[in-house]
């Protein structure tokens, strides 16, 4: 399960926002959609809930696997979220969800996922199912999944610990520029629209206030695709709420990107 230690590594676990499962799938896939080895316009988003919607994803025992499949080559990639109260899911115990595990599946990956849920489903056979419903901080559930991790590699979870210790101390080494979630901005936003002619933007955020303020087509395009890109910012609808008068109040998210620049990086050596 090489790629959940990655997710853990790299700070793609999270607190997802809300208990409704198609927003958590969305957060999710917009995290994997922010992986810098991601092709510019791969819609996760899309693929994921257009399988799932094929196909319930639940495994039982509080864990679900939705998956996107993508037409090329590439690292098999995947983003965890945690629902401390538990997610109704339709897994087939019928328990709800506490742990969903996205990933991106390229062409060339596809035999390692199948082996990775394969082995992750043998390791919930040993899981406590009680002990994760009682987990309330990230901190125990990233030393769940590492102890989780470690039994189906044969090791004590204090030798997965050192591992990931050891792959962080690599990684601060490297001379890369590295995203990860430390350079993402997630905000809630409210866009408040009447007739589509005119929208007041409500967020804590005054760069994006500003922009979405300045974007007239903001609302034209959140009502009909459910995204709006400008300036690196990616604004997602997440419900809808129609008021009389052609009043309409958008609930989204908004994630950018900020890319860190590299510091003497010519003059290295």
């Amino acid at each position: 399960m090489d790629s959940i230690l990655d997710a853990l590594k790299e700070g793609r676990l999270i607190e997802l926002p809300d208990n409704d499962k198609f927003h958590c799938l969305q957060f999710l896939a917009h995290i994997i959609e922010a992986i810098p080895s991601v092709p510019t316009g791969t819609d996760v988003s899309d693929l994921a809930l257009a399988r799932e919607n094929s196909a319930l994803t639940g495994l039982g025992k509080g864990f679900a696997c939705p998956h996107a499949r993508v037409p090329y080559d590439n690292d098999l990639i995947c983003s965890i979220g945690w629902s401390p109260k538990g997610i109704e899911y339709g897994a087939p115990d019928q328990n709800p969800v506490h742990i969903i595990i996205m990933y991106l599946v390229p062409d060339n990956q596809r035999n390692h996922y199948l082996k990775e849920v394969s082995t992750l489903a043998r390791a919930l056979m040993n899981i406590d199912q009680d002990q994760l419903s009682h987990i309330n901080d990230l901190d125990t559930v990233r030393n769940y999944l590492l102890d989780m991790v470690s039994s189906s590699k044969s090791l004590a979870g204090s030798e997965a610990r050192v591992r990931m210790i050891q792959l962080e101390s690599r990684t601060a080494t490297q001379s890369v520029n590295v995203r990860s979630l430390s350079n993402l901005t997630i905000e809630p936003i409210t866009i408040i629209s009447e007739n589509h002619a005119k929208h007041i933007i409500l967020s804590q955020n005054k760069e994006l206030t500003a922009l979405l303020d300045n974007s007239p087509e903001v609302v034209e395009a959140i009502s009909g695709k459910g995204i709006f890109e400008k300036d690196g910012w990616r604004v997602i609808k997440r419900s809808i709420i129609n008021y009389q008068f052609n009043r309409v109040q958008f609930e989204c998210i908004a994630v950018k990107i900020v890319l860190n620049k590299p510091e003497n990086l010519n003059n290295a050596g």
